[in-house]
């Protein structure tokens, strides 16, 4: 069966790029604009990996990441975070919920800043599900 990789971001044109890497790679792409749709996505679903954006309306892409690794379901799934912000300023992001309170979370293993190139994020993709 091949596997699902859940596309996360509200830019129309940036879901278009990452699906077809997705499957021009061999994989099944499931697209959300946000990150709270992304969420209903991730529990129906169950994809295998998430490409995801930082910042979009309706739950960013800061408190999507939050919520995967802190839910015992879901904390396994693997990210990569592709965003047009610095990965400095999501990790001062991530540090600034759990010093309110928040639970702590691991930083990305995956970070990249837009624009990536498609043989960048193709490879990783697949290096991830092999």
């Amino acid at each position: 069966m091949r596997k699902k990789v859940l596309i996360v971001d509200d830019d129309p044109d940036a879901r278009l790029f990452n699906a077809t890497v997705v499957e021009e790679s061999g994989f099944i792409p499931i697209e959300a604009e946000n990150g709270e749709e992304g969420l209903k996505i991730l529990k129906q679903e169950a994809p295998d990996l998430v490409i995801l954006d930082v910042l979009m309306p309706r739950q960013s892409g800061i408190r999507l990441y939050r919520e995967l690794k802190t839910d015992t379901a879901l904390k396994n799934i693997q990210v990569i975070m592709l965003s047009g912000i610095a990965r400095k300023t999501f990790i001062r992001s991530q540090n600034a919920l759990t010093e309110f309170g928040g639970e702590p979370v691991p930083e990305p293993e995956i970070y990249f800043e837009k624009p990536i190139e498609p043989t960048v994020l193709a490879e990783t993709i697949k290096k991830i599900l092999a």
